[in-house]
């Protein structure tokens, strides 16, 4: 058993106490409230991220794409994205991925919802690239059905690029999430997407009020990734409303557009968008958890013990007057102290 003490960032509502969480045999025992004097006030204790949408493929290509737009950088099957991936050997895909997956487990990461291109090839290279590290991939397979025998979920392109009625129905067969993009360069095939009935919408940039009367009824989480937005130039979620209609979660998208780190895009929300701190950091942990049933993203007694672990008398947070605000506009990689996954 181990009782990690400090301030603790609890539940869903993430409000700050003055305690500790207990860790026994890698779940979460109990989350008790002690004196201030009893506990360290010099740390920040979080759950550890889930980062709900990542192309971690593109690790061999980083920052390759700079300067251009959707179509040249990441549309299938052209792009100079597709053009990398599938000059890349097996080995180095692997490496790329593998170091990047290190980064983002060093940086808080307990989680990530990713998809990945080339068949059922591709999921299992993903899966070799994770097997050493403590950061869970969720893993959304492309192309053939039977990409399903080893991905997690089936995550399409969008309903624009092709038919994937087959690929819905063995989504449903296997009962395990299908997830698609959805609205990223226009509003065309948002509609042709919620026709399939979706687990999970990525993107949704130009979703309007009758797109969203649908995303409600039906209950579908969205996924966010308002750094890659930016970069490639095809506008802003608007997120404020999405949050009226469903749950939002943060994602980080291309690993060759932005790095995989919660934290840049955490800032980068919050001071972009008419958004609290703690709205923020519940769309970079319980959001995207929730949205594919991981057991992880919220510190409450049974959960596995996923947690972050921040130096709040850094000389980065030291003197920050709100620790949810510490943890969501200011804190770094730097700032970590432990991880705990």
């Amino acid at each position: 058993m181990e009782e990690i003490k400090g301030i603790v960032l609890a539940g869903r509502s993430f409000e700050p106490i003055h305690g500790q969480v207990v860790v026994e045999d890698d779940r979460i025992t109990a989350v008790e409230e002690t004196a201030e004097r009893d506990g360290d006030p010099n740390r920040i204790i979080l759950p550890a991220f889930v980062n709900a949408h990542t192309h971690v493929g593109d690790s061999v290509a980083k920052e390759a794409a700079v300067g251009l737009g959707l179509e040249e950088a990441v549309v299938p099957p052209d792009s100079l994205k597709h053009r990398r991936l599938a000059a890349a050997d097996r080995e180095t895909l692997i490496e790329a991925m593998h170091r990047t997956l290190s980064f983002m487990q060093r940086t808080g990461t307990a989680a990530f919802l990713d998809f990945r291109e080339f068949g059922v090839k591709g999921a299992r290279a993903l899966r070799e690239a994770a097997e050493s590290l403590d950061v869970e991939a969720f893993v959304f397979g492309s192309e053939d059905p039977a990409v399903l025998d080893v991905a997690d979920g089936f995550g399409a392109s969008g309903a624009n690029d092709d038919d994937f009625t087959d690929q819905r129905a063995a989504a449903r067969e296997r009962d395990v999430p299908f997830a698609i993009h959805a609205g990223e360069p226009d509003a065309t095939d948002i509609h042709p997407a919620l026709d399939l009935n979706p687990d999970l919408l990525v993107h949704m940039i130009h979703a309007e009020v009758d797109h969203l009367e649908r995303v409600a009824d039906q209950g579908v989480p969205i996924s966010v990734c308002p750094r890659a937005n930016r970069v490639l130039g095809v506008g802003r979620a608007p997120i404020e409303t999405l949050l009226e209609y469903t749950d939002v979660a943060l994602g980080t998208d291309n690993v060759m557009l932005n790095s995989p780190s919660m934290f840049r895009e955490m800032a980068y929300t919050a001071k972009t968008f008419d958004l609290s701190s703690q709205t923020v950091l519940r769309m970079a942990t319980i959001a995207g958890a929730d949205a594919v049933g991981l057991d992880c993203g919220v510190i409450e007694p049974g959960r596995r013990a996923a947690l972050l672990v921040l130096d709040s008398d850094s000389d980065n947070l030291s003197t920050v007057a709100d620790p949810v605000d510490a943890v969501v506009r200011r804190a770094t990689a730097l700032d970590v102290e432990r991880v705990i996954c």
